[in-house]
Formats: structure tokens, sequence, C-alpha cells
């Protein structure tokens, strides 16, 4: 039986995402039955910086926390640039932790998390040139494949996906953390 069987989770992106930060995580969650969804700020299609387009389920102003399992930040420095800007998508992205699910980000997307104001007192990883970002905003930032913490899963680089798609797996099947903290 697929372990992610009746969980929702959501991929917050828009134009400019890393394709096989997308792809990947989206093809292992539903491989293990989970359903997903991908939220933007805008409805249409959004394509990636290598071309992958992919249909817009929901915007982030409509989408809410409260229906999904998990969240998957996917990178590429347009797309996390631009995420970060959007309100709703920040303010999104921060109700995850609220709510204690969990999350993928993978290289820039940490951004994101950095912007919503929930990476203080965290370990994670991110590309490199985030490291003093996130260092700045309170993380405990290091370089390693991928990092867990309290349901948050990070990674560096599309060449870690393997690893992150695992953890995300595992995590969303694992559920909420009561000891993680907004």
């Amino acid at each position: 039986m697929a372990t992610l069987t009746n969980k929702r989770v959501a991929f917050l992106a828009t134009d400019g995402f890393e394709d096989s930060e997308l792809t990947s995580p989206w093809e292992a969650v539903t491989g293990e039955g989970a359903s997903a969804a991908l939220v933007a700020p805008e409805s249409g299609d959004i394509t990636g910086k290598n071309g992958h387009t992919q249909k817009v389920d929901l915007t982030s102003g409509s989408a809410s926390a409260d229906d999904f399992d998990a969240l998957v930040l996917p990178g590429g420095v347009v797309n996390a640039d631009h995420i970060r800007m959007d309100e709703a998508s920040v303010a999104l992205a921060k109700a995850f932790f609220e709510q204690h699910k969990p999350v993928g980000v993978i290289c820039h997307g940490a951004w994101i998390l950095i912007e919503a104001g929930v990476v203080d007192g965290r370990t994670l990883t991110s590309y490199p040139s985030l490291k003093t970002d996130l260092r700045n905003a309170g993380a405990d930032w290091v370089d390693e494949e991928v990092v867990v913490d309290q349901g948050l899963v990070s990674s560096r680089t599309p060449d870690d996906l393997p690893a992150f798609n695992a953890k995300v797996v595992e995590e969303i099947g694992e559920g909420r953390h009561e000891g993680q903290t907004a």
C-alpha cells in the first residue's frame, strides 16, 4: 500500500522554478499515493527555468494550509525571489509552520522561509549562496545533502533530490510535529 494515501501536498512556486525541484518531489509524493496541488500567486500556468510548464491549481490567496498535510517549496532564484515578495504566499508558508505540518524546501526556496520568519533556531541547508541570509535570520546553516529539523526537510541542489524526496515522503507519512514552532 502507498504510504501517503489520503495525504494532500501543496507545492508553492511560480515562473522560474528549478524544473526538477518541482517535478521530482511531485512524482515522489504522488507515487506514494498523495494528491498534489500547484499553488502560485496567479492562476494559469507557470514555466520553469528549463521549460517545464505546469497548470496552477490554486492561487496563494485562495489556498489554505488547513486543506493540506504538507508543503514543498521548490527552488530556482527567480521563483524564490518572486514568491518571497508575494504576501499571500509567505503567509501560506508560515501557516504550515503554525500548524506543525511538514515542509520540504530545496535550493533557493529557503528565502521564502526567511521572509516568513520561521528559520530562527532551526538547522537547515540550502543552496550555498543563502548561507549568510539564513544565519542572519537565526538559522544554523549546515552543508549537508538533506537535513530534517522537526518536520522541516531541506536540501541544497537538484543533486540532492533522491535524499530530499525520501525524507519528504517520510516526514509527510509521519504527519504533524508537535514540537515544531512557528
